[in-house]
């Protein structure tokens, strides 16, 4: 679509250094015009809680919807940086962004979806299995994500635990958070065969592919839930480059999938698993590592700078992933690559 066919009152958005150019409607916030028109911009929550859309300004005026001062900060924002997720223009516009491609952008759509099966894996974990529609499948890059759209509109937002290969059904990982509108339903009322509509896929976190370089996967909790997906990936299409596993949680059943990661340290000889438990009681029995699942990183990888990381989960983890690891392990800042669970507070995850 060029700015010619757009309509009255659009304005041309330009990236750098591909050059690619789209229209953004009147009133229409930069990756939504993005991912209306199938160009892949990098972005998580999409509502300006995370900070992953953030990209520095060029040229024209860029006006901001609601964000949170951790995604965009004063600073950011008079250093010329915008978040795309809801930054509107104001004039033709021109920004600098990675990654701006059309084949990573699979269409994203609306669908049915049928709960075939529901599996408490912990205390507050619930594996669900969804059925998509057969002779329609979803085409998405293992580590992204759906929405849920529930009666009133109101959107919940869960990565697929599965790789595409290994679809159609798509798996999540749900965690009960007690008062939540959904998930209280998922742990109380919800049945086989009911039948939700999902939105997706969403996210641009998935593996690079282009690059050799050694990895770290970084989850908390249900962070796992896409990293799972990419280790499937890596396995299903023989990527066998370095990969180490950091896997945190509360307490020992907290890692509520434990016994699949071991089955795939036997099939895959390029990946390793250190689990990490923070609040362990002494009925636990836990010998293994201890304290804060980030930290267990930088202990045995104090030189971050020939490594992709790739982290997801709570957003204390991520961030203090992402500050930490930059500042004091050299990663560079481009291989850093997070998709961040945002709490109720910032972006309905419930």
């Amino acid at each position: 679509m060029t700015s010619a066919q757009a309509p009255a009152g659009s304005h041309q958005l330009t990236v750098q250094p591909s050059g690619r150019a789209f229209a953004v409607n009147p009133g229409e916030a930069i990756l939504a015009a993005a991912i209306r028109q199938g160009i892949g911009m990098p972005y998580g929550c999409k509502d300006g809680a995370c900070g992953s859309c953030k990209c520095k300004k060029l040229e024209g005026v860029v006006v901001h919807g609601p964000h949170q001062s951790k995604a965009l900060s004063a600073d950011d924002e008079a250093a010329g940086y915008i978040l795309t997720c809801c930054g509107v223009p104001q004039t033709d516009v021109v920004l600098e962004s990675r990654q701006v491609t059309d084949e990573s952008a699979f269409p994203v759509r609306k669908m049915p979806s049928r709960v075939l099966s529901l599996e408490k894996r912990s205390h507050d974990v619930m594996l669900i299995k969804l059925q998509l529609p057969a002779n329609d499948a979803m085409k998405y890059h293992a580590g992204q994500y759906i929405e849920f759209i529930l009666r009133d509109g109101a959107r919940r937002s869960y990565s697929m635990a599965n790789a595409p290969h290994n679809g159609p059904a798509v798996e999540l990982h749900i965690r009960h958070m007690p008062g939540g509108k959904f998930t209280d339903h998922v742990f109380t009322a919800m049945k086989e065969k009911e039948i939700l509509r999902v939105e997706g896929p969403y996210g641009a976190f998935y593996l690079r592919e282009d690059s050799d370089k050694p990895m770290v996967l970084l989850a908390s909790g249900t962070g796992f839930a896409p990293i799972k997906a990419v280790i499937e990936h890596m396995q299903f299409k023989g990527i066998d480059r370095p990969a180490t596993l950091y896997w945190g949680g509360r307490r020992p059943a907290d890692l509520y999938l434990d016994e699949w990661v071991q089955a795939k340290l036997a099939e895959m000889p390029n990946l390793k698993y250190v689990p990490v438990i923070s609040n362990a009681l002494p009925e636990d029995n836990w010998t293994g590592r201890t304290g804060f699942v980030h930290k267990a990183v930088l202990e045995d990888f104090p030189d971050l700078s020939g490594y992709q990381v790739y982290a997801c989960g709570a957003p204390i983890v991520v961030d203090s992933a992402r500050a930490e690891y930059s500042t004091l392990a050299k990663l560079p800042p481009d291989e850093f690559h997070a998709d961040s669970f945002t709490t109720e507070a910032d972006k309905h995850k419930d």
